[in-house]
């Protein structure tokens, strides 16, 4: 079942409160009930739907950071959160709302941070898929670029694992593999693949899905796999 019909199915069943509860509640009419958590899960919530909505809303934001929404972006954002033709109009009336609110991105980013507080390798994700936003008109602007590093600085996210994150964009033929295993080159071989082992296991698909990354945004996590272990073959290649 796509998590898309669930989240606008059951939106009235969220208690979240901070912009997200305002935000949903000023879609449905005020009928969310509000506050009863400043960032935790409501009653209702499910962890893919939270996941799904940070993505709508953060996409939104980023959609015009640079004062240009491309149908680039539009384009990506329908088809990497995978949105099914019949739930796009109401998926469309959140990332609108978000696009258009005098609400900046912060308190949201601040929320998802609260949620996901000691999951940071779900934070993680969400800066993956918003590189592959920025990316999609072909060139991430620097407007862009400093408002997903702030919104990883507000994740909690250290320069190493941003700066992993945004190297692992690349193919394997051009990414430094030092950078994307938060490694040096003066680093032994056997500390570099302590770290590679380290975020194997942190960005293991069936790890996320656990968490609540949806199946439909897993994709991304796959590739952040290939780059890690692509960087540990050259790794090895380059020390032996």
């Amino acid at each position: 079942m796509s998590i898309w019909g669930s989240l606008i199915g059951g939106m009235i069943g969220f208690s979240l409160g901070g912009p997200f509860g305002m935000l949903l509640g000023s879609l449905v009419g005020g009928k969310i009930s509000r506050a009863r958590s400043r960032g935790g899960f409501g009653a209702f919530a499910q962890p893919q739907q939270i996941f799904a909505l940070s993505l709508i809303v953060l996409s939104a934001k980023l959609s015009k950071a640079d004062g240009n929404v491309s149908r680039e972006e539009l384009v990506a954002v329908k088809d990497k959160l995978k949105i099914p033709e019949n739930e796009i109009d109401q998926v469309g009336k959140i990332f609108n709302k978000a696009k258009n609110e005098s609400t900046g991105y912060k308190p949201y980013a601040e929320q998802i941070a609260q949620i996901y507080r000691g999951n940071l390798n779900v934070l993680e994700e969400v800066i993956n898929i918003l590189f592959y936003i920025a990316e999609a008109d072909g060139n991430i602007s620097q407007a862009e670029l400093v408002m997903i590093e702030d919104i990883a600085r507000i994740f909690g996210l250290s320069e190493s694992q941003f700066n992993s994150l945004k190297e692992s964009r690349k193919s394997s033929d051009k990414l430094n593999p030092y950078i994307v295993l938060e490694s040096n080159p003066d680093d032994s071989l056997t500390e570099i693949r302590k770290r590679y082992i380290k975020l194997s296991k942190e960005h293991h698909p069936d790890l996320l899905l656990s968490k609540g990354v949806p199946p439909e945004v897993i994709e991304e996590s796959k590739k952040k796999m290939r780059s890690i272990n692509s960087a540990w073959d050259q790794v090895q290649k380059l020390k032996n």
